[in-house]
């Protein structure tokens, strides 16, 4: 079992990234290329800090006490976590043994077959969708849906709990007949529990700009507030059961 791994950077104090007050990794390396990703600094592999399961796991605890008040735990992000599935299932193991609450945060980009351990003691999952339209996601991520839309059928078939996440970039992912796809898939989802609109920013642009990349939305604004209570309540039209945020 892989003991070591590579991270990007650590919260100690989040609260947008699962229940409570959350610890929050952020692991380096990722293979898509979303284009609006606000942090490109984390796409290469075997890169960032390399940290052992002991290291985290000490650090953890010292913060245990917040957990515990607010229904909080672990939530491990990206890049995308699920290429450093070894490592992860390791930590994840001995946070369960500590009776901590364990969340994922993932675009889904994995080969199910070897996550599915992880993924069995994960206690919440939240999937990034990149677009309602399953065929757009060569444009918007450099990869096809199979794999994402795999592990969605899977978690539903285990009954495990999700949030999904998908973010709003005007003229590109928030139109109505995107939505529409979005919810047409969500509704195949019974064990989702929530569905987070996240709005398109700018924020990470000057990344792309030091690493000389060509960020292809640069003429995109970010929506907003108006535009996403709009895209909240249409969306809450067509999924009346759900809490849309």
């Amino acid at each position: 079992m892989q003991t070591e791994g590579y991270i990007h950077s650590i919260e100690t104090f989040g609260t947008l990234d699962g229940p409570g007050v959350r610890y929050v990794i952020f692991m380096q390396g990722c293979a898509l290329r979303c284009a609006f990703c606000h942090n490109p600094d984390t796409w290469r592999i075997g890169t960032g800090r390399r940290i052992t399961v002991d290291e985290l796991v000490e650090d953890i605890q010292s913060y245990r006490p917040y957990f515990q008040s607010s229904g909080g735990g672990v939530t491990v992000s990206g890049g995308e976590p699920l290429l450093q599935t070894d490592f992860l299932t390791l930590l994840f193991q001995r946070l369960e043994g500590l009776g901590m609450h364990k969340v994922l945060d993932s675009g889904g980009f994995a080969d199910l077959e070897r996550i599915k351990d992880l993924i069995n003691i994960t206690d919440l999952f939240m999937l990034s969708i990149k677009h309602g339209d399953l065929s757009r996601y060569p444009e918007i991520c450099g990869s096809s849906s199979e794999r994402p839309m795999a592990l969605a059928r899977y978690l539903t078939r285990m009954e495990k709990p999700v949030w999904i996440r998908y973010v709003i970039i005007p003229g590109v992912t928030g139109q109505k007949k995107d939505l529409e796809q979005l919810a047409d898939r969500i509704r195949r989802m019974p064990n989702v529990e929530k569905v987070e609109l996240l709005p398109y920013n700018t924020m990470g642009v000057y990344k792309w700009e030091y690493l000389g990349l060509h960020y292809s939305l640069k003429d995109i604004a970010a929506p907003d507030e108006q535009q996403m209570a709009e895209v909240r309540t249409y969306l809450q039209g067509l999924l009346p059961s759900l809490a849309i945020y």
